[in-house]
């Protein structure tokens, strides 16, 4: 009895070992790729292909997966690498590569890592570029030294099945005296740059304001000349206006030496007036006045006719009617403003270089003598007899 238990057992066993062996093997034997993903299988030991995305079987202990090969662009940061400079100069490098894998099958089996591959050949090329340029060029060229990195990577991974698609500079780095020289160099560049800026800017603003200033004279002087246009021909029509009023109204003697008396105390009132002279057609003009105005008058008081006839005025009948004063009355008033307009010019100065006494009326000596009349001028001897 304990026989047949034991084969019973030794029985299950064996169904157990192979049951577990039947697993293991169909887990071997079904593969499933991820996407982007490829995986190199071997057969015996030999390349037999290379499995892409989706659902694959092997041969259980025959077929084994050597390696899984990311097909996505992958990037890589290097660490600062040294790079000397042509002019001696040791700067520090940080590059960043961009690259995918183009061929799964040589990127296993012809490079033990390609990365670290990758890698070196960054650094000995970027120090073969950089070595050739002086410091200021390799500040200044950073896409020149990225495509010749980029054409010296590309072509030496193309046999590892790798493409690099782009090469970037992150950060030079030169020593610390040379950082302290360039920014003492930027600083005097940009004053110079500064006080180039602000000389140019008051050179416009003075051309500006010589500009400004010049049209502004120009059109002044314009409006100067428009005003003294207008103010002459305004003038200009004044005085023919007053000729013509004047030849119109057909003025004799009386009327000018009565406005003459009256221009007199406007003469004498101004304030710019220290001194002035009356001329000597005065006495004539005053004597016209008078005998003017002290003619015979008629009964009732009023001058007698001139011999017009009623309606020929020479003024027109659209100018408005006229009152006279009383002659007397007129010359006593044009005689009282004669002498405040002298007494104003006495006490300012002198006329025409002789005390003035203002009780003694015009046409009169002091003393009670009369003015002798001005003999006439004797004429040139050249002149041709009366």
């Amino acid at each position: 009895m304990f026989d047949a238990n034991g084969g019973q057992i030794a029985l299950f066993i064996v169904l157990g070992l192979v049951l577990l062996f039947v697993i293991i093997a169909l887990v071997r034997a079904v593969k499933i790729v991820p996407q982007a993903v490829a995986i190199i299988v071997e057969r015996l030991g030999r390349y037999s292909r290379t499995l892409d995305a989706g659902l694959h079987l092997l041969i259980p202990f025959v077929d084994r997966p050597r390696a899984s090969v990311d097909l996505r662009e992958q990037v890589v940061s290097f660490p600062p690498q040294p790079v000397i400079t042509s002019d001696n100069l040791v700067v520090s490098i940080d590059t960043v590569i961009y690259f995918q894998v183009t061929e799964p099958k040589s990127a296993v089996y012809e490079i033990a890592n390609y990365i670290q591959g990758i890698e070196q050949l960054t650094v000995t090329t970027l120090r073969n570029v950089v070595g050739s340029m002086d410091l200021e060029q390799t500040l200044t060229s950073r896409d020149q030294i990225n495509g010749q990195l980029r054409g010296v990577l590309d072509e030496a991974t193309g046999r590892w099945g790798v493409r690099v698609n782009r090469v970037e500079l992150k950060s030079i780095d030169p020593p610390d005296s040379i950082k302290g020289s360039m920014e003492q160099q930027m600083r005097a560049e940009r004053d110079r740059r500064a006080a180039i800026l602000t000389a140019e800017g008051f050179k416009q603003s003075q051309i500006l304001t010589a500009e400004g200033e010049k049209q502004a004279a120009i059109l002044r002087a314009e409006g100067g000349a428009q005003a003294a246009i207008l103010t002459a021909e305004g003038e200009a029509r004044a005085i023919l206006q007053v000729f013509d009023a004047v030849h119109r109204g057909d003025a004799d003697p009386k009327l000018l030496a009565y406005q003459y008396l009256q221009t007199l105390p406007k003469i004498a009132a101004s304030p710019s007036s220290k001194m002035w002279f009356l001329p000597s057609e005065l006495t004539s003009a005053l004597g016209v006045f008078a005998k003017g105005f002290g003619g015979p008058v008629t009964d009732d008081g009023s001058l007698p006719d001139s011999g017009r006839a009623a309606g020929t005025s020479p003024l027109g009948d659209d100018l408005p009617p006229t009152t006279l004063t009383d002659p007397a009355e007129a010359l006593a008033e044009a005689r009282r403003e004669s002498a405040a307009a002298t007494a104003d010019a006495t006490s300012s100065g002198t006329l025409s270089g002789l005390p003035f006494d203002p009780s003694v009326e015009l046409g009169q000596r002091p003393g009670g003598g009369a003015v002798p009349p001005r003999s006439p001028e004797p004429p040139p001897e050249d002149a041709p007899p009366a």
